[in-house]
Protein backbone atom coordinates (compact mmCIF):
# COMPACT_ATOMS: atom_id res chain seq x y z
CA UNK A 1 0.00 0.00 0.00
CA UNK A 2 2.93 2.31 0.07
CA UNK A 3 3.63 1.58 -3.21
CA UNK A 4 0.21 2.37 -4.14
CA UNK A 5 0.41 6.18 -2.29
CA UNK A 6 3.90 6.51 -3.56
CA UNK A 7 2.70 5.69 -7.53
CA UNK A 8 -0.17 8.20 -6.88
CA UNK A 9 1.30 11.15 -5.42
CA UNK A 10 3.98 10.42 -7.81
CA UNK A 11 1.46 10.61 -11.10
CA UNK A 12 -0.65 13.51 -9.28
CA UNK A 13 2.69 15.29 -9.76
CA UNK A 14 2.95 14.24 -13.43
CA UNK A 15 -0.33 15.21 -13.96
CA UNK A 16 0.02 18.72 -12.19
CA UNK A 17 -1.03 21.78 -15.09
CA UNK A 18 -2.40 19.26 -17.32
CA UNK A 19 -4.73 21.76 -18.42
CA UNK A 20 -2.42 24.36 -19.32
CA UNK A 21 -1.85 21.66 -22.20
CA UNK A 22 -2.51 23.12 -25.35
CA UNK A 23 -4.69 20.65 -27.64
CA UNK A 24 -4.16 20.35 -30.93
CA UNK A 25 -2.62 19.33 -34.86
CA UNK A 26 0.17 21.62 -33.39
CA UNK A 27 0.28 21.01 -29.97
CA UNK A 28 3.27 19.36 -28.75
CA UNK A 29 3.66 15.62 -27.38
CA UNK A 30 2.88 14.98 -23.71
CA UNK A 31 -0.05 13.95 -21.70
CA UNK A 32 -3.63 15.24 -22.65
CA UNK A 33 -5.64 17.43 -20.79
CA UNK A 34 -8.01 15.61 -17.69
CA UNK A 35 -11.07 14.71 -18.58
CA UNK A 36 -14.55 15.97 -17.35
CA UNK A 37 -16.53 13.43 -14.94
CA UNK A 38 -19.65 12.09 -16.12
CA UNK A 39 -21.76 12.09 -13.33
CA UNK A 40 -25.69 11.20 -13.38
CA UNK A 41 -28.37 12.28 -10.96
CA UNK A 42 -28.96 10.51 -7.59
CA UNK A 43 -32.74 9.43 -7.53
CA UNK A 44 -34.73 11.50 -5.32
CA UNK A 45 -33.66 11.29 -1.21
CA UNK A 46 -36.83 9.84 1.00
CA UNK A 47 -39.04 12.18 1.34
CA UNK A 48 -39.31 14.77 4.57
CA UNK A 49 -41.72 12.85 7.14
CA UNK A 50 -44.38 14.73 7.90
CA UNK A 51 -44.39 14.55 11.36
CA UNK A 52 -41.16 16.72 11.35
CA UNK A 53 -43.12 19.73 10.12
CA UNK A 54 -45.63 19.30 12.75
CA UNK A 55 -45.39 21.50 16.24
CA UNK A 56 -44.47 19.47 18.76
CA UNK A 57 -46.80 18.80 21.87
CA UNK A 58 -44.58 17.53 24.42
CA UNK A 59 -43.72 19.66 27.48
CA UNK A 60 -40.71 20.72 28.32
CA UNK A 61 -38.11 18.33 30.17
CA UNK A 62 -35.44 19.93 32.52
CA UNK A 63 -31.75 19.23 32.10
CA UNK A 64 -28.33 20.34 33.43
CA UNK A 65 -27.19 24.21 32.37
CA UNK A 66 -31.72 24.93 32.86
CA UNK A 67 -32.47 27.81 35.17
CA UNK A 68 -36.07 27.15 37.14
CA UNK A 69 -37.64 29.79 39.63
CA UNK A 70 -38.99 28.09 42.87
CA UNK A 71 -41.03 30.58 44.40
CA UNK A 72 -43.24 29.41 47.99
CA UNK A 73 -45.79 31.86 48.37
CA UNK A 74 -46.80 32.97 51.89
CA UNK A 75 -43.80 31.30 53.96
CA UNK A 76 -41.80 33.78 55.95
CA UNK A 77 -38.73 31.37 56.10
CA UNK A 78 -38.58 30.71 52.70
CA UNK A 79 -39.21 34.22 51.48
CA UNK A 80 -36.41 35.23 53.72
CA UNK A 81 -34.14 33.02 52.68
CA UNK A 82 -34.36 34.59 49.29
CA UNK A 83 -34.86 38.41 49.43
CA UNK A 84 -36.42 40.58 48.49
CA UNK A 85 -39.45 38.91 46.43
CA UNK A 86 -38.86 35.32 48.02
CA UNK A 87 -38.47 33.58 44.41
CA UNK A 88 -35.47 31.40 44.08
CA UNK A 89 -33.70 31.10 40.55
CA UNK A 90 -32.08 27.70 41.04
CA UNK A 91 -29.45 26.26 38.50
CA UNK A 92 -29.89 22.73 37.35
CA UNK A 93 -26.59 21.02 37.80
CA UNK A 94 -24.51 18.75 35.94
CA UNK A 95 -25.58 16.23 37.77
CA UNK A 96 -29.40 17.06 37.20
CA UNK A 97 -29.71 18.24 40.60
CA UNK A 98 -31.04 20.92 42.10
CA UNK A 99 -29.96 22.33 45.34
CA UNK A 100 -32.74 24.89 46.74
CA UNK A 101 -33.49 25.27 50.44
CA UNK A 102 -32.86 23.31 53.00
CA UNK A 103 -33.25 20.27 50.70
CA UNK A 104 -30.28 18.27 49.33
CA UNK A 105 -29.87 17.42 45.78
CA UNK A 106 -33.10 16.63 44.25
CA UNK A 107 -32.85 15.16 40.99
CA UNK A 108 -34.79 16.89 38.31
CA UNK A 109 -33.15 15.39 34.97
CA UNK A 110 -35.54 14.61 32.47
CA UNK A 111 -38.63 15.83 34.50
CA UNK A 112 -41.57 18.45 33.23
CA UNK A 113 -42.05 21.59 35.23
CA UNK A 114 -44.76 20.09 36.81
CA UNK A 115 -43.11 17.23 37.92
CA UNK A 116 -40.36 19.16 39.12
CA UNK A 117 -42.38 21.28 41.35
CA UNK A 118 -44.36 18.05 42.76
CA UNK A 119 -40.98 16.33 43.74
CA UNK A 120 -39.41 19.78 45.41
CA UNK A 121 -43.12 20.20 47.42
CA UNK A 122 -42.77 16.39 48.53
CA UNK A 123 -39.84 17.09 50.03
CA UNK A 124 -40.19 20.41 51.49
CA UNK A 125 -42.83 18.73 53.54
CA UNK A 126 -40.23 17.04 55.24
CA UNK A 127 -39.24 20.41 56.62
CA UNK A 128 -41.80 22.74 56.38
CA UNK A 129 -45.19 22.88 58.05
CA UNK A 130 -48.54 23.48 56.66
CA UNK A 131 -46.52 23.98 53.51
CA UNK A 132 -48.72 26.47 50.70
CA UNK A 133 -48.44 25.81 47.02
CA UNK A 134 -45.26 26.62 45.43
CA UNK A 135 -44.52 27.27 41.79
CA UNK A 136 -41.66 26.54 39.57
CA UNK A 137 -40.87 28.48 36.45
CA UNK A 138 -38.62 28.06 33.51
CA UNK A 139 -36.08 31.13 33.36
CA UNK A 140 -33.54 29.89 31.19
CA UNK A 141 -33.18 27.06 28.90
CA UNK A 142 -29.70 25.65 28.71
CA UNK A 143 -29.69 22.34 28.29
CA UNK A 144 -31.71 22.03 24.57
CA UNK A 145 -29.45 23.31 22.46
CA UNK A 146 -29.02 23.72 18.31
CA UNK A 147 -25.86 24.89 16.46
CA UNK A 148 -26.52 27.35 13.83
CA UNK A 149 -23.15 27.63 11.95
CA UNK A 150 -21.35 29.40 8.95
CA UNK A 151 -22.91 32.07 6.44
CA UNK A 152 -25.49 33.53 9.20
CA UNK A 153 -25.67 36.89 11.19
CA UNK A 154 -24.20 35.48 14.41
CA UNK A 155 -23.38 31.88 14.20
CA UNK A 156 -23.14 30.09 17.50
CA UNK A 157 -24.88 27.78 19.95
CA UNK A 158 -28.62 28.46 20.90
CA UNK A 159 -31.60 27.51 23.42
CA UNK A 160 -34.94 25.70 22.22
CA UNK A 161 -36.62 27.47 24.93
CA UNK A 162 -39.45 26.65 22.88
CA UNK A 163 -40.90 24.82 19.20
CA UNK A 164 -38.56 26.18 16.62
CA UNK A 165 -38.34 25.66 13.05
CA UNK A 166 -35.71 26.14 10.70
CA UNK A 167 -36.59 29.26 9.14
CA UNK A 168 -37.17 31.06 13.25
CA UNK A 169 -34.02 29.43 13.86
CA UNK A 170 -32.20 31.19 11.17
CA UNK A 171 -33.96 34.59 11.66
CA UNK A 172 -32.85 34.35 15.21
CA UNK A 173 -29.05 33.64 14.42
CA UNK A 174 -28.85 36.74 12.10
CA UNK A 175 -30.21 35.57 8.66
CA UNK A 176 -28.44 34.47 6.11
CA UNK A 177 -25.61 36.37 5.28
CA UNK A 178 -26.94 37.20 2.39
CA UNK A 179 -30.49 38.42 2.67
CA UNK A 180 -32.17 39.83 -0.51
CA UNK A 181 -32.76 36.02 -1.69
CA UNK A 182 -35.31 35.82 0.97
CA UNK A 183 -36.37 39.23 2.41
CA UNK A 184 -39.78 38.82 0.84
CA UNK A 185 -40.10 35.61 2.05
CA UNK A 186 -39.18 37.01 5.70
CA UNK A 187 -41.84 39.63 5.04
CA UNK A 188 -44.83 37.70 4.09
CA UNK A 189 -44.60 35.59 7.53
CA UNK A 190 -43.94 38.46 10.17
CA UNK A 191 -40.32 37.81 10.81
CA UNK A 192 -38.59 41.14 10.85
CA UNK A 193 -35.54 40.34 9.45
CA UNK A 194 -33.34 37.58 8.63
CA UNK A 195 -30.01 39.79 7.38
CA UNK A 196 -27.89 40.78 4.90
CA UNK A 197 -24.17 41.49 4.86
CA UNK A 198 -22.60 43.13 1.42
CA UNK A 199 -19.86 41.33 -0.47
CA UNK A 200 -20.45 37.82 0.90
CA UNK A 201 -23.71 35.34 -0.25
CA UNK A 202 -24.62 31.49 1.72
CA UNK A 203 -24.29 28.63 -0.31
CA UNK A 204 -27.93 27.24 0.07
CA UNK A 205 -27.25 24.10 -2.19
CA UNK A 206 -24.69 22.88 0.10
CA UNK A 207 -26.34 23.60 3.25
CA UNK A 208 -27.42 20.49 5.42
CA UNK A 209 -29.55 19.72 8.74
CA UNK A 210 -27.88 16.74 10.77
CA UNK A 211 -29.73 14.89 13.36
CA UNK A 212 -27.98 11.97 14.74
CA UNK A 213 -25.12 11.73 12.23
CA UNK A 214 -27.64 11.96 9.57
CA UNK A 215 -28.50 14.25 6.86
CA UNK A 216 -32.20 15.53 7.54
CA UNK A 217 -33.63 15.85 3.63
CA UNK A 218 -34.04 19.89 3.80
CA UNK A 219 -34.36 21.27 0.28
CA UNK A 220 -32.66 24.65 1.74
CA UNK A 221 -32.94 26.03 -1.63
CA UNK A 222 -36.79 25.51 -1.82
CA UNK A 223 -37.67 27.21 1.49
CA UNK A 224 -35.24 30.12 1.12
CA UNK A 225 -35.74 31.20 -2.72
CA UNK A 226 -39.28 29.63 -2.92
CA UNK A 227 -40.99 30.32 0.23
CA UNK A 228 -41.74 26.38 0.14
CA UNK A 229 -43.15 25.61 3.95
CA UNK A 230 -43.03 21.90 3.27
CA UNK A 231 -38.97 22.10 4.06
CA UNK A 232 -39.74 23.88 7.32
CA UNK A 233 -39.16 21.37 9.84
CA UNK A 234 -38.72 22.03 13.67
CA UNK A 235 -35.68 21.62 15.47
CA UNK A 236 -34.63 19.25 17.94
CA UNK A 237 -31.61 19.25 20.53
CA UNK A 238 -28.45 18.83 19.24
CA UNK A 239 -29.78 19.63 15.33
CA UNK A 240 -26.76 20.93 13.48
CA UNK A 241 -27.67 23.77 10.91
CA UNK A 242 -24.15 24.92 8.49
CA UNK A 243 -25.02 27.09 5.71
CA UNK A 244 -21.56 27.53 3.46
CA UNK A 245 -19.91 30.07 1.68
CA UNK A 246 -20.59 30.47 -1.81
CA UNK A 247 -16.85 31.63 -2.09
CA UNK A 248 -15.44 28.57 -0.33
CA UNK A 249 -13.49 26.92 -3.76
CA UNK A 250 -12.43 23.81 -1.49
CA UNK A 251 -13.34 19.66 -2.64
CA UNK A 252 -13.33 17.55 0.32
CA UNK A 253 -11.72 13.82 -0.13
CA UNK A 254 -12.93 11.23 2.21
CA UNK A 255 -13.11 7.53 2.95
CA UNK A 256 -9.55 5.66 2.86
CA UNK A 257 -7.17 8.36 2.27
CA UNK A 258 -4.20 9.28 4.73
CA UNK A 259 -5.64 12.47 5.90
CA UNK A 260 -9.46 13.18 5.04
CA UNK A 261 -10.75 16.43 4.97
CA UNK A 262 -10.61 19.44 2.47
CA UNK A 263 -8.45 20.84 -0.14
CA UNK A 264 -8.33 24.76 -1.12
CA UNK A 265 -8.63 24.48 -4.94
CA UNK A 266 -6.13 27.12 -6.34
CA UNK A 267 -6.45 26.88 -10.24
CA UNK A 268 -7.39 23.60 -11.73
CA UNK A 269 -7.19 20.19 -9.68
CA UNK A 270 -7.84 16.61 -11.02
CA UNK A 271 -9.23 13.70 -8.82
CA UNK A 272 -5.50 12.05 -8.47
CA UNK A 273 -4.18 15.09 -7.56
CA UNK A 274 -6.90 15.82 -4.98
CA UNK A 275 -5.99 11.95 -3.54
CA UNK A 276 -2.56 12.68 -3.24
CA UNK A 277 -2.97 15.62 -1.40
CA UNK A 278 -4.60 14.14 1.10
CA UNK A 279 -1.80 11.64 1.68
CA UNK A 280 -2.61 9.23 -0.70
CA UNK A 281 -4.60 5.73 -0.12
CA UNK A 282 -4.79 4.17 3.49
CA UNK A 283 -4.62 0.01 2.95
CA UNK A 284 -7.66 -1.93 1.79
CA UNK A 285 -8.58 1.19 -0.24
CA UNK A 286 -10.34 -0.02 -3.53
CA UNK A 287 -9.65 2.53 -6.83
CA UNK A 288 -11.66 0.93 -9.19
CA UNK A 289 -14.83 2.48 -8.46
CA UNK A 290 -13.79 6.08 -6.58
CA UNK A 291 -16.98 8.37 -6.61
CA UNK A 292 -17.22 12.09 -7.25
CA UNK A 293 -20.67 13.72 -5.37
CA UNK A 294 -21.59 17.22 -7.00
CA UNK A 295 -24.60 19.39 -6.61
CA UNK A 296 -26.35 20.04 -3.99
CA UNK A 297 -26.95 18.24 -0.97
CA UNK A 298 -30.61 17.03 -1.64
CA UNK A 299 -30.06 16.47 -4.96
CA UNK A 300 -26.52 15.22 -5.42
CA UNK A 301 -25.02 13.79 -9.06
CA UNK A 302 -22.44 11.09 -8.41
CA UNK A 303 -20.09 9.69 -10.77
CA UNK A 304 -17.90 6.36 -10.80
CA UNK A 305 -14.34 6.74 -11.46
CA UNK A 306 -11.50 4.03 -12.04
CA UNK A 307 -8.36 5.59 -10.56
CA UNK A 308 -7.19 2.13 -11.33
CA UNK A 309 -7.54 3.09 -15.01
CA UNK A 310 -6.14 6.22 -14.86
CA UNK A 311 -2.79 5.54 -13.13
CA UNK A 312 -2.01 2.29 -15.42
CA UNK A 313 -2.76 4.77 -18.16
CA UNK A 314 -5.99 3.16 -19.11
CA UNK A 315 -8.22 6.50 -18.74
CA UNK A 316 -7.88 9.92 -18.21
CA UNK A 317 -7.76 11.79 -15.37
CA UNK A 318 -10.67 13.38 -14.16
CA UNK A 319 -11.20 17.46 -13.79
CA UNK A 320 -12.63 18.16 -10.53
CA UNK A 321 -15.26 21.39 -9.42
CA UNK A 322 -15.53 23.86 -6.64
CA UNK A 323 -17.49 21.58 -4.01
CA UNK A 324 -17.05 18.34 -5.29
CA UNK A 325 -16.56 15.51 -2.86
CA UNK A 326 -14.50 13.04 -3.49
CA UNK A 327 -15.04 9.67 -1.55
CA UNK A 328 -12.41 6.22 -1.33
CA UNK A 329 -14.43 2.77 -0.48
CA UNK A 330 -12.92 -0.09 0.80
CA UNK A 331 -15.15 -2.58 -0.86
CA UNK A 332 -17.60 -1.97 -4.42
CA UNK A 333 -20.66 -0.03 -3.84
CA UNK A 334 -23.97 -2.11 -4.41
CA UNK A 335 -26.44 0.66 -4.96
CA UNK A 336 -25.57 3.86 -6.80
CA UNK A 337 -28.17 5.95 -4.77
CA UNK A 338 -27.21 4.67 -1.12
CA UNK A 339 -23.80 5.15 -2.30
CA UNK A 340 -23.99 8.57 -2.81
CA UNK A 341 -26.71 9.36 0.29
CA UNK A 342 -23.89 7.57 2.49
CA UNK A 343 -21.28 9.89 1.23
CA UNK A 344 -23.26 13.20 1.96
CA UNK A 345 -23.74 12.04 5.51
CA UNK A 346 -20.19 11.17 5.65
CA UNK A 347 -19.04 14.96 4.44
CA UNK A 348 -21.82 16.25 6.50
CA UNK A 349 -20.66 14.78 9.77
CA UNK A 350 -17.18 15.97 8.67
CA UNK A 351 -17.40 19.51 8.14
CA UNK A 352 -20.20 19.81 11.10
CA UNK A 353 -17.34 17.99 13.20
CA UNK A 354 -14.57 20.80 12.21
CA UNK A 355 -16.82 23.63 12.29
CA UNK A 356 -18.03 22.95 15.61
CA UNK A 357 -15.11 22.82 17.17
CA UNK A 358 -13.79 25.95 15.26
CA UNK A 359 -16.68 27.27 16.90
CA UNK A 360 -15.48 26.45 20.28
CA UNK A 361 -12.24 26.91 19.87
CA UNK A 362 -9.81 28.84 17.37
CA UNK A 363 -7.53 26.41 17.90
CA UNK A 364 -8.80 23.19 16.95
CA UNK A 365 -7.47 21.06 14.14
CA UNK A 366 -9.31 19.75 11.29
CA UNK A 367 -10.57 16.43 11.99
CA UNK A 368 -11.03 14.03 9.08
CA UNK A 369 -13.66 11.40 9.23
CA UNK A 370 -14.27 8.23 6.86
CA UNK A 371 -16.72 5.49 6.89
CA UNK A 372 -16.72 2.19 5.37
CA UNK A 373 -19.19 1.98 2.58
CA UNK A 374 -19.84 -1.90 2.18
CA UNK A 375 -22.70 -3.09 -0.39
Amino acid sequence: MKLKSALLASAALALAGCSEVPTGPDAPHGPPPPAAAELAPVAAATPLDASLLQRPHEDYRLGPGDQIGIEVVGNADVMAAYPPSGVASVTVGPDGKVYYFLLPGIDVWGLTLGQARDRISDQLHHYLKNLPPISVSLVSAGSRRVWILGRVGSPGVYTLAGPTTLLDALANSGGLASGSAIASLASSLGVSSLGSSAGDSADLSRAFLIRDGRVVPVDFQRLMREGDLTQNVYLEPDDFVYVPSVHAHRVYVLGSVAQPGSEAMRGSLTLVQAIALSGGTVEGAYLKEVAIVRGSVSHPEIGIVSVSDILHGKALDVRLEPGDIVYVPRSPYDQVERYARLIVDTFARTVGINEGARAVSNNASGVGVGISVSP
